[in-house]
């Protein structure tokens, strides 16, 4: 799913691989060489507290991904779920506002895993982890001023992080 992507990493152990950024173009820039090397169908959870920089990483994915520049790519606080056009098809849910799991089924998340593109879920703790059957999870904690440390977990044997990394 996932191929070369190998002069980002900084840490590597126990198949979770650990970045740190100091600008949020660095952020974007992280995101934008993930969303590069995405070559099949792929389901992102995102972590991170409010204003940790999950919407600058899915912007930099999105770019890597083909989304044209002309698509703002914003958060889907209020509208749940973003759709932009790329060469795989991005989903960008934000299931803050979820009430339950049962509005996934709602907001059409079976017909986004049928569609063969990449969907990236903010908030996951929201959702049952099943449900989403997620191949990687990011974390996005902040550090001082704008330094991140974006940590990426494969949860599935078709994202090798070695191999990512």
């Amino acid at each position: 799913m996932i191929s070369d992507f190998s002069s980002l990493s900084r840490l590597l152990v126990d198949g979770r691989v650990a970045l740190e950024t100091n600008t949020p173009e660095e952020t974007q820039e992280v995101g934008r060489r993930l969303g590069a090397a995405i070559n099949g169908p792929l389901v992102i959870t995102l972590a991170g507290d409010l204003g940790s920089g999950k919407t600058c990483f899915t912007r930099g994915l999105a770019r890597g991904l083909g989304v044209d520049e002309r698509y703002p790519v914003t958060s889907p606080t209020y509208t749940i779920v973003n759709e932009y056009p790329g060469r795989l098809p991005l989903f960008h849910l934000d299931l803050y506002r979820l009430g339950s799991c049962d509005e996934l089924e709602e907001i059409g998340y079976r017909d986004m895993l049928q569609e063969g593109g990449v969907i990236v879920v903010e908030w996951p703790e929201r959702a049952d982890e099943h449900e989403l059957g997620a191949h990687l999870a990011i974390a996005i904690a902040e550090r001082e001023g704008d330094n991140r440390k974006i940590s990426f977990i494969s949860c599935d044997e078709k994202v090798d992080l070695p191999i990512l990394f």
